[in-house]
């Protein structure tokens, strides 16, 4: 039987493949990190997996660096908010937020079932992001 501790780091690992996996482009690496039915939602729209291939290509690249989240475990599921400073590769300019986030233990391990984006703006407001930015595929 896993301890509250091997969840915990359990799930730590999870996020950290979430950022390597997007950083580096691995689509299937990604998908992984999630249950067969999870989403991502931001920019106001929700994606499920299948259209995760298009909304990372239409993403702009760089690299995901994610601060260690604050979980709360119960039984098989959890929840989660997980900060995030992304870093373009071409210009260097940076987007602050944090990810709220749900767990499901599966027979895989554990997995993301949602991933929600909040970004930090200048102005120190919190919000989802613009609807339909542009470049950004519908949902």
């Amino acid at each position: 039987m896993p301890t509250r501790t091997d969840d915990l780091v359990e799930i730590q690992q999870l996020l950290a493949r979430y950022a390597v996996t997007i950083t580096q482009q691995d689509i299937d690496g990604l998908v992984k990190v999630f249950t067969p039915d999870g989403t991502y939602s931001a920019f106001g729209e929700t994606y499920s997996l299948d259209r995760f291939p298009v909304l990372v290509d239409a993403a702009p690249k760089g690299l995901f660096m994610t601060a260690t989240p604050v979980i709360e475990l119960n039984g098989d599921t959890a929840t989660g908010t997980q900060p995030l400073c992304f870093i373009d590769h071409a210009s260097h300019d940076m987007r602050i937020g944090y990810y709220s986030d749900t767990y499901q233990r599966t027979d895989d391990g554990w997995r993301l079932k949602t991933r929600a984006m909040t970004f930090i703006r200048r102005s120190g407001a919190h919000d989802s992001g613009r609807p339909h930015a542009i470049g950004r595929p519908p949902a």
